[in-house]
């Protein structure tokens, strides 16, 4: 059976017709490039966390989407989360991208996972774990993806309030919960005396004569 392409309007449109109560916003931008400037569409919606796995679903249904990233910003009192997938790929001109914003208060960190509908999608879950301490529900792999095992628990690298990263821990990240017994690492500091940088002057001078 041959898939619909679908119009960016259609697009909303069917979102709308299917979610529309939860759709906080819904937009259309358009940008042209190019010398033939041809139009490029990017679609946006802001939804209710609720409705983020029934609207992939919906994306799903329109064609199977690509995730390309999952952002996220701090705002001070909430966590910004932004799905940002593309759409029917490959058809000239009717690729769009789409992009689902998803505001999470800090007093409720949670969001399901979306992993078992877009498997890839695990990789942006478990950053957002550890770097902004999003409690992402059902995500079938809990384990930190960039922070080593041992980093403080409750401090988040991307928080912009009293859970990001203190200032006793920047000059001396690497102590952070390290064991009393291990000795810190040695940094040798070189220095490049006068008498040492003279042969190498030298040496360049000559190869300029050889040449």
């Amino acid at each position: 059976m041959t898939v619909p392409i679908l119009s960016p309007e259609q697009v909303v449109e069917r979102f709308t017709a299917r979610i529309g109560s939860g759709i906080r916003e819904a937009r259309i931008s358009e940008r042209r490039e190019g010398k033939k400037k041809n139009p490029h569409y990017t679609i946006w919606f802001e939804i209710d966390k609720e409705l983020l796995r029934p609207a992939i679903e919906i994306l799903i249904g329109i064609r199977f989407p690509h995730l390309s990233v999952i952002g996220a910003n701090d705002l001070g009192d909430s966590i910004r989360l932004v799905y940002i997938f593309s759409i029917q790929y490959g058809e000239v001109k009717s690729e769009y991208m789409v992009t689902f914003a998803v505001t999470l208060q800090k007093s409720d960190l949670t969001i399901p996972t979306i992993s078992d509908l877009i498997p890839g999608a695990v990789f942006g879950e478990r950053e957002k774990q550890e770097f902004l301490g999003v409690k992402v529900i059902g995500i079938p792999d809990n384990r930190r993806l960039f922070l080593p095992d041992d980093f403080p628990a409750g401090v988040y690298p991307w928080r912009k309030d009293e859970t990001g990263i203190p200032p006793g821990m920047v000059k001396d990240l690497w102590a952070s919960r390290r064991p009393k017994d291990r000795p810190a690492p040695v940094v040798e500091i070189k220095e490049v005396s006068g008498i040492d940088a003279e042969p190498a002057k030298k040496t360049s001078e000559s190869s300029k004569e050889d040449t």
